[in-house]
């Protein structure tokens, strides 16, 4: 049996819970054991395969820790080291947003060259010794924001800097399609699947599509607030307006059963 332990500080549990649950699905499908103790402040998440599995396993594990320092390890980073202007939440949320998911194969190829997969690994130890380049390579992009934040206090200064941001951004989806509800909207990606499963806000819908960068976009509402009005501007051509009515929006719904 190949035995590996993936730790975590207690005051990232949510983030130890997801991984765990992930694992799980994954692991008892090759018949392999996961549990999980907390012990002096550490999660310690055990996991045991047949060696046949070993390499398929640390192929989960390497895509599931450097999705964690990508996602909520740089989202920390920009939380506590970004400076912006006074801006409408809609706008905050999309700005970093396209900050976080910027050049993010880059980051991706940082962790995955520094990661070692043996005996175990510690979450917070890793990030923060090993992974120096990387946060340096943050705190550059952060400092160029920071040193320039007088220029974004221009609204379209700062819409063009931010058009730029999520033109550089690696497509992700052909195509989304975005219906509003009422309470809220929902995105559907190129494959029918409902990307959120609840109706979100105008400004997690931004935020949502800035992470999906989609090469097309459907919008099934002809409504203008802030947040649709910044969505048309940063991503112009990729969007297409569909008629708003009752009809369209009914077609689009039974083709997602389809």
């Amino acid at each position: 049996m190949w035995e590996f332990s993936l730790n975590f500080k207690t005051e990232n549990f949510e983030i130890a819970k997801q991984v765990h649950n992930t694992l799980t699905s994954y692991i008892t499908t090759i018949d392999g054991v996961v549990t999980s103790h907390e012990e002096d402040g550490t999660i310690f998440i055990l996991l045991a395969v047949k060696e046949e599995y070993k390499d398929k396993l640390k192929l989960v594990l390497t895509n599931a820790v450097t999705e964690i320092i990508c996602t909520k390890f740089k989202s920390d980073f920009l939380n506590k080291y970004l400076i912006l202007p006074e801006l409408d939440r809609a706008s905050i949320c999309a700005f970093k947003k396209a900050l976080l998911n910027f050049d993010k194969e880059t980051d991706r190829f940082i962790i995955k060259k520094n990661l070692v997969l043996e005996k175990n690994l510690f979450i917070e130890s890793f990030y923060y010794f090993r992974l120096k380049s990387l946060q340096i390579k943050w705190e550059e992009l952060v400092s160029l924001s920071n040193e320039n934040k007088e220029y974004l206090i221009s609204r379209e200064s700062f819409i063009d800097l931010l058009k730029f941001l999520v033109d550089n951004l690696d497509i992700c989806e052909e195509e989304i399609s975005i219906v509003k509800e009422k309470g809220g909207y929902r995105i559907y990606t190129d494959d029918n699947e409902n990307f959120t499963n609840n109706l979100i806000s105008e400004d997690v819908m931004v935020s949502s599509v800035i992470d999906l960068s989609p090469q097309k976009i459907n919008l099934y509402f002809n409504e203008m607030t802030g947040a649709i009005n910044l969505l048309e501007r940063i991503f112009e051509e990729r969007i297409i307006i569909n008629e708003a009515s009752n009809q369209n929006i009914k077609k689009f719904e039974i083709n997602q059963i389809l």
